[in-house]
Parts: structure tokens; sequence; C-alpha cells
């Protein structure tokens, strides 16, 4: 009977063990199919992105009218109308009259008021790369963390099915006077942390499946379908080639590139304000014929600059203004890409040492506490190892299981933050 019961429980202890081994590989097609489909409902769906997306639709809806004439001016008027007798052949100079006039910027100065408006364009089109980028970090750290959860589940499911045989036997043995009580008190203790466990794991469960959907835009209690198949993603980038490419595609530099023209832009705008602009115009005055004579009507053209006269304390200080602007977002710029070099940094030492973490995990410790702990089940079935000790092996089994898959959740993260800080992919 003792020895049905042992190969029952090494029978169970074997497919735990089993189930809650790392795999190793691409990942199945599932799972990377699913993931690319949330991550393409986000960027079709989420509002936030809608938002930027018609920030930049408003910003090219001005640049046409940045680049566009002021509307002309027409004017009506009487002049030179006796108050006596208000009529209008009694005076010579008595005239209806109508001005047309339009007001003409000095050459040049339109063009470049509309590359400053589509230089804002172009800022607002980063800025909404940069919430895609941000939006899909989101996304796959919520995946990944749902995938870690439910792992999770997985291993303390299984390893609440192997204490209730532990449980089983120790109180097997207690009940013939072959166990100590403490055993049986202690494998409970062990079973109500589990149970908290599995508590705390599907309340985060249901947080992170809400956080999921509400970055596609989905009811946050919207049941969503997570496979199996995490897999640690090959990395083989330097430092140098992903500063390389943080350069050339990152949004944030882009973008204050792009600041740094709008203001060069600026600058000439305000050199060409010592410049006068112009106001153009035609004048057509009607006359009433006297009683004796006819009166012809009256032409005028006119032409008027404006004067700047104040242009120490004016023009002279814009230009001053847009070359500090400049100066100032190049310095952001370097500071930018500084901060930008050092998270790179920062982020493949935490790839290195997820990775170092994994190996040793997978190829050392796991290995190791699969063995003690089926030596301890070995010499437990035979009295040579106390129940303490196999209940702590198991745990320690347990625990380290679970960092497995912990680990493995940091490593992919790290990888998708990284994708966010260099603009682009990462898979060759």
């Amino acid at each position: 009977m003792k020895n049905n019961t042992f190969l029952a429980l090494l029978c169970l202890l074997g497919v735990c063990l089993w189930a809650g081994s790392p795999a190793w590989g691409e990942g199945s097609p599932d799972f990377r199919q699913k993931l690319d489909e949330f991550i393409a409902i986000a960027l079709e769906q989420n509002p936030g992105l809608h938002e930027a997306q018609n920030r930049i639709n408003v910003f090219k809806e001005i640049t046409p009218q940045a680049g566009s004439l002021d509307d002309p001016m027409l004017q009506f008027g009487l002049m030179n109308l006796p108050v006596d007798t208000l009529a209008f052949d009694q005076a010579d100079m008595t005239q209806k009259q109508i001005t047309l006039s339009q007001k003409l910027p000095f050459p040049g100065k339109l063009g470049l008021r509309e590359g400053i408006a589509a230089k804002s364009t172009a800022v607002s089109e980063q800025s909404y790369e940069g919430l895609k980028l941000e939006l899909i970090r989101q996304v796959k750290h919520s995946f990944y963390e749902l995938c870690f959860i439910l792992s999770a589940l997985d291993i303390t499911r299984e390893n609440k099915t192997l204490l209730e045989q532990f449980i089983s036997i120790t109180e097997s043995k207690y009940s013939v006077g072959k166990g100590l009580q403490q055993d049986v008190l202690k494998a409970q203790v062990e079973m109500s942390k589990i149970m908290d466990e599995l508590i705390q794991l599907n309340r985060k469960k249901e947080t992170e499946q809400a956080r999921l959907n509400n970055l596609m835009n989905k009811l946050p209690q919207e049941p969503l379908s997570i496979p199996h198949g995490l897999q640690r993603t090959a990395f083989v980038r330097s430092i140098e080639d992903l500063q390389g490419l943080a350069e050339k595609n990152s949004p944030f530099l882009k973008e204050l590139k792009i600041h740094e023209e709008r203001f060069q832009l600026a600058g000439e705008l305000a050199e060409r304000e010592f410049y006068p602009d112009f106001n153009v115009g035609v004048r057509y005055g009607a006359r009433e014929d006297g009683p004796r004579f006819d009166r012809p009507d009256f032409v005028s053209v006119f032409v008027g600059v404006n004067i700047p006269l104040w242009y120490k304390t004016k023009q002279s200080r814009k230009v001053a203004e847009e070359r500090f602007r400049v100066s100032q977002v190049q310095d952001a710029y370097q500071d930018r890409r500084n901060r930008i070099f050092l998270r790179i940094k920062e982020l493949m030492d935490e790839q290195k040492r997820a990775t170092q973490t994994l190996e040793l995990i997978d190829h050392g410790i796991l290995p190791q506490a699969r063995q003690s702990l089926e030596a301890a089940l070995a010499g437990y079935s035979v009295d040579k190892v106390d129940f303490l000790t196999l209940l702590d092996n198991q745990v320690t089994l347990f625990r380290w299981q679970l960092k497995y898959h912990e680990e493995l959740v940091r490593h992919e993260k790290v990888l998708a933050e990284m994708e966010q800080v260099v603009g682009t992919g990462l898979n060759p």
C-alpha cells in the first residue's frame, strides 16, 4: 500500500515538474499572433491616439492659413458732401467712393510663416509616433504581465494538487501513529498560503485584464483569451547599434530637431520684420453732373507702408529671442540624447542580468531543486527524511518555478521598453 502511494505521488510529482519546466524557442504562433492582434486593436481604437491624430489634422488645416494673404478690404464712402443741402451735384468735389485695398507682406514673409506652421504639423506627427510607441509598450507590458499571472496560476494549482497529496499521506501516517501532528499542521498552513496566493493572483489577473482592455478601448470587464507560449526573445544587438537606431528613429529626438528647424525659420521671419509691409489699393470716385456741364469721375491708386521705427525694442528683440530658442532646443536635444543613451545602457544591463538569471535558474537551480525534491520524496517514503524537509524542498521548487517566469516576463518587458526608447522594433 505504501509503495502504491509512493508511486502515485512520484507520478504526480513528475507531471508537476514537467508542467513547470521552462520552454525555449521562438514561441507559439498563436501567442505571437494574439499579441500582434492586441497591438493592432489598440492602435486602431485607442482614443488617446485618435486625439493625437486629430491634433495633426488641426495643424494641417492651419498650415495653408498661415501662407494666405489677409482678405482684401472693400470700402464705401461719401466725400465732400455739403451739409447745408446734402446735394450731390452742388459741389465739384462731392463724390461717391468705392475703395478696394489689399495688405501685402514683404516678399518671403508668407512662405516663412507657412513653413513655420508646417514644422508645427511635423512636431505633432512625431508626438503621435511617440504616443504609438508608448501605447505598444503598455500593451506588451500588460500582455506579458498576464502571461506571468497565468503561468503562476498554473504552477500554483499544480503545487496545490501536490501539497494535497502530501497532506493526505501525512494525515494517513498520523492516523496510524507514524506521523507528527505538527507535520499535518505545517502542511495545512502551507496550503492556506497557496490558497491566498491563488486569490491574489486571480485579483491581479482581473486588474491586468481591465488595464489591457482599457488600452484597446474596451469595457474593463470584457474577457480576454491569452494563449500560453511566452518564451525568451533572442537579443543580439550591441549598445552602439541601439544608439544609432535611437538617433535615427527616436520620435523624441526627431521632434526636437524639428523644433530647432522651426525656430530657425522663425528667426529668419524675425529678420524680415525689419522690412515694411505694404497696403495697396484703388479708389473710384463717382461725381454727379452739374446743371451746365459734365463732371468726370475720379480714380485713385495708393500704396502705404509701415515703418519699423521701434526696431530696437521690437524687431531686434524678436531676432534675439529666436536665436535663444534655437540654442535652447539644441541643448534640450543633447540632454534628451544623453538620457536616451543612458536608458539604453540601463536596459541592456537589465536584459543581460535577466538572461543570466534565466540561464542560472534553468540550467542550475531548477534541476537541483527537482533532484532535491525527488530525493526528499524517496527518503520520506522510507522514513529517512522528515516531512518538514520534504515540504521545504517542495516550496523551494515552487518558488524558483515562479521566479523563472517572473524573470522571463521582466526580460520581455525590458525589450519592449527598449523598442520604445530606440523608436523601432528590434527583430532582425
